[in-house]
Order: C-alpha cells, then sequence, then structure tokens
C-alpha cells in the first residue's frame, strides 16, 4: 500500500486533501452524542474531566441548535452569497468554545446556497492544525475558508469571537494565568450574548 507524504504539501493542497476525510455536522453531533453515551470523548487523551466537559458542550449544542436567532441584517447578508466555499472546521468534543461556535456556523452556512460546512478533530490532523497556529499554539475551533473554485484558502477564523480573543489576552497580561473565576465569567458572557459577537465575526469571512 503506498503511503502518502503530506510533509512538502503547500497549505491549499493539504487542506483540499483533508476535505476528503471531514465530516458533516450532523455526522459530527451524532459522534459526540455517541461519547457521552459511552462517558468518552475524542481525541488521544481520555479522563473524566474530558468526558464530562463533552457531555457539557453536547447539551450546550443541542441547546443553541434548537433556540439560536440570527439577527436578521446577517442573515441577509448570509442569503445573498454565492461563492463556492468550504468551511472546514478543527475542532474536539471537550472544546467549549467549539460548543459555542460551531451551532452559530451550522446556522449561517444554512442560508448560503453554496456554502459547506465540514468538521476535522485536531489531533487526528495535527499537519493541518500546525498550518494555522494561534499564538503558536493548537488553539480551538479553527476555521479555514476554502474556496472550491481557486482551489484556496481565503480566510480563517478562531478560536473565539474577537472581543474573548481581548478579554483573555488582557487578563493574562494582568494576571498571568486564566482563573476559574475567569473562565465562568467568560462562559456567562457566551451565554448572555446567544451567539451574536460569533455570527458578527464570522460575516466578515464572507465581506
Amino acid at each position: 500500500m503506498e503511503i502518502k507524504n503530506t510533509i512538502n504539501l503547500d497549505t491549499n493542497s493539504l487542506v483540499k486533501e483533508s476535505l476528503s476525510k471531514a465530516i458533516s455536522y450532523q455526522d459530527y453531533r451524532g459522534q459526540v452524542a455517541t461519547h457521552v453515551e459511552n462517558g468518552t470523548s475524542s481525541g488521544p487523551d481520555k479522563s473524566e474531566a474530558l468526558s464530562n466537559y463533552t457531555l457539557l458542550n453536547n447539551s450546550r449544542m443541542k441547546r443553541l441548535d434548537a433556540t439560536m436567532k440570527i439577527e436578521e441584517d446577517v442573515l441577509e447578508k448570509f442569503q445573498q452569497y454565492h461563492k463556492n466555499v468550504t468551511w472546514l472546521v478543527l475542532t474536539e468534543s471537550w472544546c467549549g468554545d467549539a460548543a459555542h461556535a460551531m451551532p452559530v456556523m451550522n446556522k449561517l452556512v444554512e442560508q448560503a446556497k453554496n456554502l459547506d460546512f465540514k468538521i476535522l478533530y485536531r489531533d487526528e490532523n495535527e499537519e493541518l492544525m500546525n498550518r494555522f497556529l494561534t499564538n503558536g499554539t493548537m488553539s480551538i475551533p479553527k476555521l479555514i475558508a476554502f474556496d472550491n473554485e481557486t482551489q484556496e484558502v481565503i480566510k480563517d477564523w478562531g478560536p473565539s469571537p474577537l472581543i474573548i480573543i481581548n478579554k483573555t489576552k488582557d487578563f493574562k497580561a494582568a494576571h498571568a494565568t486564566l482563573t476559574t473565576e475567569f473562565k465562568k465569567e467568560i462562559q456567562i458572557w457566551y451565554n448572555q450574548n446567544k451567539g451574536k459577537c460569533i455570527a458578527r465575526d464570522l460575516l466578515k469571512l464572507i465581506e
């Protein structure tokens, strides 16, 4: 059997190749639900904490899928978007930021005729992840916007809305580490914002 060496692939070719093994949002949701049933999580590292995060994220995504509302002006712009583009997202079942962001991504993609949404697990795709690091770290979720006609990466987004990135940066600068209280504050913000900032961040990917 031929073993394909991807080390020398340019980023566009690597993304194209990776898309061939990516799964749909619906399949991802199903796999997360299976992890919940089995008390497990995605990725090579297994722990009770990661399983509990997966359980929590499954509940978050289920709630957001059912109740989240996108603002009308954002919906209209996605409905008017006609480029043939795939949003490829790197994530893991235990990632809290992803649980808030991915239902928003799915709602937006449903509005655009030629916009597709595919998912890969980060730890199964480290070479691709290493092309899209955030400050040198493998932070997720990471969205890669790939133009299917030009076969090029056009934009990327992640791992969280800009307002959270800035809050986190400022807190680290002042306190060196992220406290439990700060993390709780971020979750409260996510719950109160209901995906609005994420949707407006993602709108920039099509402008």
